[in-house]
């Protein structure tokens, strides 16, 4: 193998690849990147199993060829070169020798032929949504899934898929985040998968720089596979059947206050400060008079309560929550003025972006005692 390429598209690329891979000591050729030059393009592809990714940059191929070599160092050395031409060449040792103008280098590699085989997934239930929609759906609810896997099914994503209509949900049974997509293109077929949050969330770090348009999207029995312009990214599906959450959704709340996202922030992560002692217990408390008070009991630190002016339909009520998993949404949510709809001190609260226009959104957090 010989080619030439800018180390600007090299180290993307790497930096691509790398999200699929993780120290393995069992199986150290999982620890590399696979080159492979042909047809005037240098493929990558990492892997540990659980996903994989695949890329692809234009490059001068002057000799086809593949080979495998250690992602962290190739990664970590590439990134302190120059944007310039850079060639690399694999010689009869299987070691990959790297020049630029100003320096060169060898790297010991694996052969490709001991790089696990890159599944390929059957295009029975394919779709397409918008990639800007897509991402601002990752960036809403992945950060809810569970992050312990006592429970495989809450460590996903829920896809949940009616003819143009895609839903995303994540919980980790103490809140829960819902964004419905409209798609690209209607579809023929209804699909439920379940996704590793951790896929999901790389996946989002992927189709945030990239100038794709829009998101291919395939499902398979056990098996998903993303394409973003020149990028692909494989994972496994969890297998179970996710909660039916819809149940726990209040039908209609007494009370419903709405208020600047920043201002709420900001009183949140003051009053948060105090929670710390307390389990992040905070208190909301709405009055018809267009107030909402944000408040924690008295800690060994101290105590604090807080005042917010808001539009108020609806009764006085309270609830306690849990500080953390408000500033959750408040962080993520990217909106100017959300409305928090309250039930009664025992019922979830519910909190949905305030414009009209946008009803594509809910986060829902579980109550605790007051």
């Amino acid at each position: 193998m010989k080619i030439a390429c800018t180390q600007l598209d090299l180290d993307s690329a790497l930096n691509i690849v790398g999200k699929a891979i993780s120290q393995n000591t069992t199986l150290p050729v999982l620890n590399n990147v696979l080159l492979k030059a042909e047809a005037g393009k240098l493929h990558f592809s990492g892997t540990n199993l659980e996903i994989a990714i695949q890329t692809f940059i234009s490059a001068d191929v002057m000799a086809e060829g593949a080979i495998t070599v250690p992602a962290k160092l190739l990664m970590s050395y590439v990134s302190l070169l120059k944007d310039e031409r850079v060639e690399l060449m694999v010689d009869e040792n299987q070691t990959l020798q790297i020049k630029s103008v100003s320096s060169q280098t060898k790297i010991k590699g694996i052969a490709s032929d001991e790089f696990p085989i890159i599944p390929t997934v059957s295009k029975d239930q394919y779709f397409k949504v918008l990639r800007a929609d897509f991402d601002m759906a990752i960036a809403q609810t992945v950060f809810a899934a569970a992050t312990n896997t006592a429970r495989p099914v809450l460590s996903g994503l829920l896809f949940d898929l009616k003819k143009d209509n895609l839903k995303l949900v994540a919980t980790d049974s103490y809140r829960l985040a819902e964004k419905k997509v409209v798609l690209k293109e209607k579809v023929e077929f209804d699909l439920q998968a379940i996704v590793p949050a951790k896929t999901v969330g790389e996946l989002g770090k992927i189709i945030s720089k990239s100038n794709a348009e829009e998101i291919e999207i395939t499902v398979s029995k056990n098996q998903i596979l993303f394409v973003a312009g020149d990028t692909k990214m494989i994972s496994r599906l969890i297998e179970g059947k996710f909660p039916d959450y819809e149940k726990i959704i209040p039908k209609q709340g007494k009370t419903k206050v709405s208020v600047k996202t920043d201002e709420l922030s900001l009183v949140v992560r003051r009053v948060g400060l105090f929670a710390r002692e307390n389990n992040n217990n905070i208190k909301l408390s709405v009055t018809n008079d267009g107030k909402l008070t944000v408040s924690t009991d008295e800690t060994k630190v101290g105590e604090e309560k807080a005042e917010l002016t808001g539009l108020v339909e609806g009764e006085n009520n309270k609830i306690a929550l849990n500080s953390q998993y408000l500033l959750d949404v408040l962080n993520f949510i990217q909106a100017e003025e959300i409305t928090i709809e309250l039930d009664d001190k025992l019922s979830p609260a519910v909190i949905k972006i305030a414009k009209e226009s946008e009803k594509t959104y809910m986060y829902i957090i579980m109550p605790l005692k007051i």
